[in-house]
């Protein structure tokens, strides 16, 4: 099994998430933090408002390849977890 990284901003074990078909990360799986109290999720949802004028989030996502971090934008505190690749 592969170590799975923590997240940067609440410390909470990150999550392999499937990557859509047609994605342009070229990866099969991203890892995403689903900790729904992570602060920068949390700050997110004001963040998107106030910029965007819209009710969206956004959970920390790393490529496992690259290693570059960056934001998965989301709609609720669902969106996206029945895409979670359980071990």
């Amino acid at each position: 099994m592969e170590e799975r990284p923590r997240c940067p901003y609440c410390n909470q074990e990150m999550k392999k998430w499937r990557t859509p078909p047609f994605s342009t990360w070229g990866t099969e799986f991203q890892w995403v933090c689903f900790n729904d109290h992570c602060p920068y999720y949390v700050r997110g949802w004001e963040h998107i408002m106030k910029t965007q004028g819209v009710k969206a989030s956004y959970r920390h996502r790393l490529n496992p390849i690259t290693g570059k971090g960056g934001p998965l934008p989301c709609w609720s505190e669902e969106a996206h977890k029945d895409q979670i690749i359980e071990d």
